[in-house]
């Protein structure tokens, strides 16, 4: 195998790209061969303490309009402890959707039939710690550097025997480890903010999901969207895991096209095209593989280059070309598939398949993470600082709310206590609980950010659901009192409202719970509509209903009965809130009646009763108490929904599971080899 040092590139590049002059500066990564393992008699490759994972037969199939389509057609395969195996494949070939499914990550719509095993066993979900997946999307908080991202991570991940100072040394180890010392105190960056490199953030990916030094670990698409100098070291770097700690790693990757350098890294090779295998084995034979059967790889040519190209059919003309006979892209993959079925290769893998089986057994050991107070403690202090850097997640509403707390002070100035200022005041009260707080609506793409990191970081188990909810709650705290009591201030006495103390502090907590609400009613958006676009629309559809039935553009009374009055009424928030502040502003007011009119005073009592049509059966701390209870039900239906997600799905693809009878496959090749 060729070492780093043996690479032909040239000084120009060397002093341009940092990566390769790093790279340079690595021990060349030896994959270790079988030659280089313990054996037993039977000749099997033991790791001792490794993972084994294997599959049989496996099938995926998916509804559609035109019935049932096929993803994976009948593959088998295994990956040992020590070794890396890569997944190749054109676009669309299927090569996600098997690293899904071993991961046992496969959407619940689609139908799984087959055996997947680990350590010769069938396990219903892997013991904590033993697998982790790197996500192609490099799911990350944008504002935290490369050291306080890792160390978060490791405070979350690590049980809480291990001391700080401890988890503090294994997240620096593991950046080292990455080649990533240069970068510690880097912001990780994003749009509107420049910070690293898209390898540096692959490399930040794998680090924060090898913490906990898993056994089996998964990477979809590591190279993406990176360019040759970077993949390598990527790559290179995940290859040199495998034999960390004395103990083989178990690593299995997706990788779309490799270059020459990245090719030799890998162990072995499970190629598809169309959801079937073409080829599974040590991938230096590959290229013996497809010279054998007629299609040898050209001298000077990339070999991965060559093999998807082969079977490749989304440019037919521009495969076919070179050719015997002009053979069709389909005929030259059914060539090849069928020739594997029938070699030697195919039947040492069966062979290795059922000496795994035999041999090796045992369920994995399940490790220990951070405490439930622990994840609450890492994730309010790393959610704060989240919100302290955003910009766009408080302060930018910060200033608009000024902004409008100022012009609503200087439209509504000197109010007095008129007549006239009745409708005034309800009017300045009612753009406050309904339009101010409308605007924190203005958070949901920040927190859309933070739900993609919650996602990755729940599918490996880092923390409990709940104490992210707590972690987000407690954080936010801070900034919605701020932007609650700066206009609050403004809003309450330039224009001139009921003065007291505790009337304007009533006021800013009506205010805060308001901002509070809408923000946990995004929450629960967010988790049933993920999409950004649908979500921003959705939460204001909900909001804009929620005001025309609040009881200000139509008193209570005169609302129609359907739907508007009930359930609508009593179930918007703006109701509670609106009525609070009335009864917070004009209790204990005098206003002037309307010239020539008895009595010359009107009591504050008989405006909330007769003008607001207000309930003045409770006061108006139940009011604010019915808002804060709907706070806590908004949060707790954000919990529920993501609980109920989590376990709904296991749920579904274990009915599919027992119910083959229904997975029907459309045979589109009379030749391919059917289902059952």
């Amino acid at each position: 195998m060729a070492s780093i040092s043996n690479q032909s590139w040239d000084s120009q590049s060397l002093q341009n790209n940092p990566e390769i002059r790093s790279a340079l500066e690595v021990e060349a990564v030896n994959v270790p061969t079988s030659s280089s393992r313990k054996r037993e008699g039977s000749g099997r490759v033991v790791e001792k303490g490794g993972v084994f994972l294997t599959w049989e037969d496996l099938w995926v199939t998916v509804n559609g309009k035109h019935g049932s389509r096929s993803i994976l057609q009948g593959l088998t395969g295994y990956a040992r402890p020590g070794e890396l195996l890569a997944i190749m494949g054109p676009s669309g070939c299927g090569k996600s959707t098997l690293l899904d499914t071993l991961a046992g990550r496969l959407d619940p719509k689609a139908r799984q039939t087959g055996d997947i095993l680990i350590n010769g066993r069938k396990q219903s979900s892997v013991a904590y710690g033993t697998l982790a997946y790197v996500t192609q999307d490099d799911a990350l908080i944008t504002t935290l550097t490369v050291r306080e991202a890792i160390g978060y991570s490791a405070q979350l991940q690590l049980p809480d025997t291990m001391s700080v100072a401890e988890k503090k040394e294994r997240a620096e180890m593991t950046i080292k480890e990455m080649g990533l010392e240069d970068a510690m105190d880097t912001r990780i960056g994003g749009w509107g903010a420049k910070g690293l490199s898209g390898g540096q953030k692959r490399r930040v990916s794998i680090c924060i999901e090898m913490l906990t030094h898993p056994r089996l670990l998964f990477l979809d698409e590591p190279t993406s969207g990176l360019d040759s100098a970077a993949s390598y070291y990527v790559m290179s770097r995940i290859a040199s895991l495998n034999r960390r700690d004395g103990i083989g790693r178990t690593i299995v990757a997706s990788i779309h096209q490799p270059s020459s350098e990245v090719f030799q890294l890998f162990t072995n090779l499970y190629l598809l095209s169309s959801g079937r295998t073409v080829y599974f084995g040590p991938a230096s034979a590959t290229s013996e593989f497809f010279a054998l059967n007629g299609f040898p790889c050209p001298a000077v040519q990339n070999p991965s280059d060559h093999f998807l190209k082969t079977i490749n059919k989304d440019f037919e003309q521009d495969i076919e070309q070179g050719y015997p006979n002009a053979l069709p892209t389909e005929e030259v993959i059914k060539i090849l598939v069928n020739s594997y079925k029938s070699s030697e290769t195919f039947k040492q893998v069966q062979k290795d398949i059922a000496q795994i089986h035999e041999q090796v057994s045992g369920t994995l050991e399940k490790r220990k993470r951070a405490g439930f107070f622990t994840q609450c403690q890492v994730l309010t202090r790393r959610s704060f600082t989240n919100m302290f850097r955003d910009l766009g997640y408080y302060w930018l509403r910060l200033i608009v709310y000024i902004a409008l707390a100022l012009g609503l002070a200087t439209l509504f100035s000197h109010l007095g206590h008129s007549y006239n200022s009745i409708q005034a005041r309800g009017s300045l009260i009612m753009f406050i609980a309904s339009f101010l707080t409308f605007m924190a609506i203005g958070g949901f793409p920040s927190f859309v950010e933070d739900m993609k990191v919650f996602e990755r970081e729940r599918l490996n188990r880092h923390y409990s659901v709940t104490a992210f909810v707590i972690g987000n709650t407690f954080s936010a705290l801070p900034f919605l009192i701020l932007i609650a009591l700066v206009p609050g201030v403004i809003t309450y006495y330039l224009p001139g409202l009921h003065k007291g103390a505790d009337r304007f502090f009533y006021f800013v907590a009506v205010l805060f719970a308001c901002m509070m609400l809408v923000e946990s009613l995004m929450m629960t958006v967010a988790s049933i509509v993920p999409n950004f676009l649908m979500g921003i629309i959705t939460g204001a559809g909900i909001q804009g209903l929620m005001i025309l039935g609040g009881g200000f553009f139509r008193l209570p009374d005169d609302m129609p009965d359907p739907f508007w009055k009930y359930p609508l009424y009593y179930l918007s928030f703006h109701r509670y809130a609106i009525q609070g502040m009335f009864k917070n502003e004009f209790e204990g007011l005098r206003i002037h009646n309307m010239p020539g009119r008895r009595p010359t005073f009107i009591n504050g009592h008989v405006v909330i009763r007769d003008n607001w049509q207000a309930e003045m059966a409770y006061s108006k701390w139940v009011d604010l108490a019915v808002l804060l209870g709907m706070v806590v039900f908004y949060r707790g239906l954000f919990l529920i929904i993501i609980k109920l997600t989590e376990k709904l799905k296991p749920t579904i693809m274990g009915w599919l599971k027992r119910n083959p009878k229904k997975t029907i496959q459309v045979i589109a090749n009379p030749n391919r080899t059917p289902l059952y």
